[in-house]
């Protein structure tokens, strides 16, 4: 596939050692390990902002949060009601400094500074490309031992996808401004692809950062081969089944007018998902039941 960014090498490097790059970085949270605290000293001498949004958590993780709130702007709330919010503070801490991109990171991910500079460095050559990027993510997440990829498409020469996962994103400010910013209705399921579906709505493009990986924790994830295809199970509780499943569904129509291919292999790949939390996961009844609550939730809007 032709590229604007060819190898890696080809990149120039947008940091400077000792000045910190002008973006901003949010970490929302929820009931965070002590692997936040590792995630926060990591970023926070590369960029000049990191905000980290918590969802509410118990005061037991008060210690945690506490000892990030040293090198991050931290909001704690009161209400749960989900990642959007959290991305959202973050969107908000990047327009007060004035910043062009938002980098969106999960307290589960692990970047360095390599791994910034590197978006950061695709997102300035695909604007220089005259790209109007939407966002730039990670070619690759590896999680539970694999390494996942997005299908691909090309646009002005560039490695391109019809969505990315939020977490190791790096966001156009002024892109996402101009569609409101994350669906917060949509509270954490499908939040990303929401933004992704708006932002293709308006001409903006989603870029990949060729050779990239995103190295993620995905909750009791597992991966089974069928046939030549790595399938995940998640094992997400029923609650969050049946968000996933109202959420895509909500997007679907919208999906189909914007791109019938994409639409069409989202619902593919939701329906072998709930297929799998039916026939391979425990609690298969509650999560039947979570299913069709789905079903009946995505009607109903």
């Amino acid at each position: 596939m032709a590229s604007t960014i060819g190898a890696n090498a080809r990149l120039r490097s947008t940091y400077t050692p000792g000045v910190a790059l002008a973006l901003t970085v949010v970490v929302p949270t929820y009931r965070p390990t002590p692997g936040l605290v590792s995630l926060v000293s990591t970023i926070a001498p590369y960029v000049e902002q990191v905000a980290v949004s918590d969802d509410a958590s118990p005061c037991t993780f008060d210690p945690v949060l506490r000892e990030v709130s040293g090198a991050a702007r931290t909001t704690r709330h009161d209400v749960n009601r989900g990642i959007a919010r959290g991305l959202n503070d973050g969107l908000e801490s990047a327009r007060a400094a004035e910043h062009e991109w938002l980098l969106t990171m999960d307290q589960d991910s692990r970047v360095d500074e390599a791994y910034i500079d590197q978006v950061h460095s695709v997102a300035q050559v695909a604007t220089a490309a005259g790209c109007p990027v939407g966002a730039v993510g990670a070619q690759f997440i590896r999680t539970s031992g694999d390494r996942l990829g997005y299908p691909e498409t090309a646009q002005y020469g560039l490695r391109t996808t019809h969505e990315v996962f939020q977490s190791g994103t790096l966001w156009s400010v002024a892109a996402l401004s101009s569609i409101g910013g994350f669906d917060e209705d949509l509270g954490i399921d499908a939040v990303d692809a929401a933004a992704c579906l708006r932002l293709r709505e308006r001409g903006n493009v989603m870029v990949l950062a060729e050779g990239l990986v995103l190295d993620h924790t995905w909750g009791n994830t597992e991966f089974i081969t069928l046939g030549n295809r790595s399938i995940a199970i998640t094992h997400h509780s029923p609650e969050r089944r049946r968000t996933m499943v109202r959420n895509r569904l909500r997007l679907a129509p919208a999906e189909f007018r914007q791109s019938p291919t994409h639409a069409a292999r989202t619902l593919r790949r939701l329906g072998v998902g709930t297929g799998m939390a039916l026939l391979r996961e425990t609690d298969r009844r509650a999560k039947l039941a979570a299913t069709l609550s789905g079903l009946w939730g995505a009607r109903k809007r």
